[in-house]
């Protein structure tokens, strides 16, 4: 999976303003790919190692001829000015990749033929990510 985009406009960013990070997200609320989904409750920040360990759980729990659908990315660029460093002097060095997430967002989508399965997989899934999701079906 990949870690960081091809191409960003700049190389450093603003802090989010956490009352954006706080709204409810407006724009998916089911599962648009698979037929049961992890969406979270709460927002919060996932970072690279975050949803690579969702997504290696959920390989091991699923079968291989099931699908496996992520619909976050790590796509914001964090920076951190190192422990001994006086105040000014400019904007720290990059540190990580992270994905800002809102409550009502969904995470990751499994395309299971059993429900026992899937919500299995889902379930050691959220165990991984740092705040608190659910289990979504998908109403076609």
């Amino acid at each position: 999976m990949k870690q960081n985009p091809k191409k960003l406009k700049f190389k450093k960013y603003h802090r989010l303003a956490k009352s954006i990070l706080f709204l409810k997200e407006q724009k998916a609320f089911y599962p648009l790919f698979g037929s049961f989904a992890l969406k979270s409750i709460e927002a919060g920040n996932l970072t690279y190692k975050h949803i690579e360990a969702c997504r290696k759980s959920l390989k091991r729990n699923v079968d291989k001829k099931e699908n496996i659908y992520l619909r976050v990315f790590t796509n914001f660029p964090v920076t951190k000015k190192s422990l001994g460093a006086r105040m000014g002097k400019g904007k720290g060095n990059f540190s990580y990749w992270k994905c800002p997430i809102k409550a009502g967002q969904i995470i990751c989508e499994v395309g299971c033929f059993s429900e026992m399965n899937a919500i299995k997989a889902l379930k050691s899934a959220s165990w991984r990510l740092p705040f608190q999701t659910k289990i979504v079906r998908a109403y076609y």
